[in-house]
């Protein structure tokens, strides 16, 4: 660990970035050309959002892009900062206004509610402020539109392995900033689980290297960094997952199209990936209902059984055994043969019943249980089903007086919907 002049600083602080050339990753931003290198580049930036995973460079960007202007940069959390600060720092733009520039950063954006956000955006339109706002969740979700249509977005990604390890290698020869008077040495192994370990994030990987470094062995007159102390620093595998954000919805999409499109493999991996990132499996089994009512249906009516049963396992065996019997249900699910008809039918059904108002129900199909009822029609003419031809009421009608025959329910032609549809149509053929 190295101790600068106001104490100690972690690894990642230490090399951050201090120029442009510095900056690893998000090249579809920075690349030569593109819109946000030629904005730095021009010593007029605009207000922005930078949306991205942890760890991708958002506040080094924007301590970039205000150095870059010669401009006074200021610095918030949203979970700490409140209008009251907001203020604070309104009152300094305008001090320096006509010298200088002032560069509002405001981390965890989507953190600060409409009332807050409204408090700066004036300052914002008025060209006081700078804003750079930073969030890992979707701007369109989180930001008020009129932010949103006063500041550009722009989408970070998450540094591939390439990135990471032009970060790993800086951070092990730099003698100033980073490892490099430790000499450390890292086994091929050990630097090849530090990358995946550290899943698109610069910050995680630094913070983990540096922990590693100081239990690492001595050797000749350096170090040496093997696999072992590295999976001890690791712990358990590091998944995002950020339950209730963006990548918590993004992987329940994934899952649920992956079992209607009938690939028992990627389900499986966004399954387990749900997992491993630390999802309840019972929220997963219970979305696995929804799949089994809206995309199988009655090709295959096993499916909500079968999804119904692996809940009622998992109840009773909890974790991992449980789990177990969830992804039994999921394979089954995306094996199995497909058919939205009824999520269709009661959708369109839903409609017609919020559209055309409270009907009459028809008196032939009304209950009468009292002699007053019999005597004014209540159920009179009905056809008891049962008691006809093939147990089915031919030129019977169910619908309103009023209303018109509707064919919401349209069988597909895979699995029992097959039957299904062939017995309708017959049905259908005698009236």
């Amino acid at each position: 660990m190295t101790a600068g002049e106001g104490g100690y600083r972690p690894l990642a602080d230490r090399l951050r970035p201090q120029s442009l050339d510095e900056y690893v990753g998000q090249s579809h931003l920075l690349g030569m050309g593109a819109p946000l290198r030629r904005a730095l580049e021009s010593g007029h930036p605009h207000s922005m959002i930078l949306w991205g995973p942890p760890g991708t460079g958002k506040t080094t960007l924007a301590r970039l892009i205000a150095n870059g202007a010669n401009a006074e940069f200021v610095g918030l959390s949203a979970v700490q900062a409140g209008i009251k600060d907001i203020r604070a720092v309104v009152e300094q733009a305008r001090s320096l206004r006509g010298t200088r520039n002032t560069v509002l950063f405001l981390d965890e954006v989507h953190r600060f509610n409409k009332s807050q956000q409204d408090a700066f955006l004036p300052y914002v339109e008025d060209g006081t402020l700078i804003f750079i706002g930073a969030t890992t969740e979707n701007p369109s979700f989180e930001v008020n539109n009129a932010l949103l249509s006063r500041a550009r977005v722009y989408v970070l990604k998450s540094l591939g392995s390439e990135d990471l390890g032009k970060l790993l290698d800086r951070a092990l020869v730099d003698q100033e900033r980073g490892l490099g008077k430790l000499q450390l040495q890292i086994d091929a192994d050990a630097r090849e689980l530090l990358l995946a370990a550290a899943d698109g994030d610069a910050r995680r990987m630094l913070n983990l290297l540096e922990t590693a470094a100081d239990l690492s062995t001595p050797e000749g007159s350096g170090r040496r960094l093997n696999v072992d102390t590295m999976r001890a620093v690791i712990g358990s595998t590091y998944v995002r997952f950020d339950k209730g954000g963006e990548y918590f919805y993004d992987q329940i999409s994934a899952l649920h199209k992956s079992v209607r499109g009938s690939d028992p493999d990627a389900a499986l991996y966004w399954l387990c990936r749900m997992l491993a990132g630390g999802c309840d499996p019972l929220y997963i089994a219970r979305r696995a209902l929804r799949m089994a009512s809206e995309d199988i249906g009655n090709a295959d009516p096993r499916a909500l059984t079968l999804t119904l049963e692996a809940c009622a396992v998992y109840e009773r065996l909890g974790s991992p055994e449980g789990e177990l019997a969830i992804a039994q249900a999921i394979v089954f699910m995306a094996c199995a043969a497909k058919s939205n008809a009824v999520y269709a039918a009661f959708n369109a059904a839903s409609e017609d019943a919020a559209k055309l108002g409270s009907l009459e129900v028809p008196l032939h199909l009304r209950n009468a249980p009292t002699r007053l009822m019999k005597e004014i029609g209540y159920g009179k003419g009905y056809r008891y089903a049962h008691d006809e031809p093939g147990g089915f009421a031919a030129g019977e009608r169910y619908f309103p007086d009023e209303m018109p025959d509707r064919r919401y329910y349209v069988p597909v032609t895979r699995g029992l919907e097959i039957k299904i549809g062939e017995a309708l149509a017959a049905r259908r053929a005698k009236s």
